[in-house]
């Protein structure tokens, strides 16, 4: 997908499908808080806990990524041989924790029932779990303009994660779920040190998901480094930590 026309046609796929995944927030956002207040649940804690769930952050972060992808290359990149460095690195990491979330979701937690507030909205659990997983492996695979990487870009791709999990286990015991009244809440069950397992099992499950967050960032760096030629990077400094200009 070379082509001028190719390029056109993923540019709008990108808008598109971030404004999909944008509905598909909103539409979930809104029953959760719905849920909640004719519940007389915390609406407040309710709103907190929807943001803190690494699938909403990484279907934002990604909507957002793509949407300025799409905004960049109609109003500067026509003609450009590859996308800014800055552009580059976000899309490799959106991409990194959208495949994730794929994995995650659909061999650990498809039949788990989450801590969102509501019952979950089948199109929009099915576009924020698989449809836009699987638009940004096949952003990664084909899409067009995507620059070649440094392997020090990995630093930027798993600095997002290490943040959250930082976050998750801070907050967590200072939360009251506001559903079940437990004075703690924890969006993922393997991150709960309260389960059987205690936090042995939270280790183990976050050294795994560290492994694999690595794993998936640089197998998307290294498509883009097999894939894309040397000289699309050439336009940015040679001292850039985050692009390669090497064979």
């Amino acid at each position: 997908m070379n082509t001028t026309t190719g390029v056109r046609v993923w540019s709008v796929a990108r808008a598109v499908m971030a404004l999909i995944m944008l509905a598909a927030i909103v539409a979930q956002l809104a029953a959760s808080m719905a849920r909640a207040t004719e519940l007389d649940r915390d609406v407040a804690t309710t709103f907190v806990n929807f943001f803190s769930f690494f699938t909403i952050l990484s279907n934002l972060l990604a909507a957002i990524v793509l949407l300025w992808a799409a905004i960049w290359y109609w109003t500067r990149g026509r003609g450009a041989d590859a996308e800014p460095a800055g552009l580059a690195v976000a899309l490799a990491s959106v991409s990194t924790y959208m495949i994730i979330t794929g994995i995650v979701y659909n061999l650990l937690l498809r039949n788990v029932v989450l801590p969102q507030g509501s019952e979950p909205i089948p199109w929009s659990n099915e576009v924020l779990h698989l449809v836009a997983p699987l638009f940004l492996l096949a952003d990664v695979l084909v899409a067009p303009l995507r620059r070649r990487l440094s392997w020090r870009a990995l630093w930027a791709v798993v600095a997002f994660p290490i943040l959250w999990v930082i976050y998750t286990m801070i907050r967590g015991p200072l939360t009251t779920n506001p559903v079940s009244g437990d004075p703690f809440w924890y969006p993922y069950p393997f991150l709960n040190p309260n389960n059987p397992g205690g936090w042995m099992s939270v280790i183990m499950y976050m050294i795994g998901i560290a492994v694999a967050i690595i794993g998936v960032g640089a197998l998307v760096v290294w498509w883009g480094r097999r894939t894309k030629a040397p000289q699309e990077s050439t336009a940015a400094p040679v001292d850039d930590p985050t692009v390669s200009s090497e064979v």
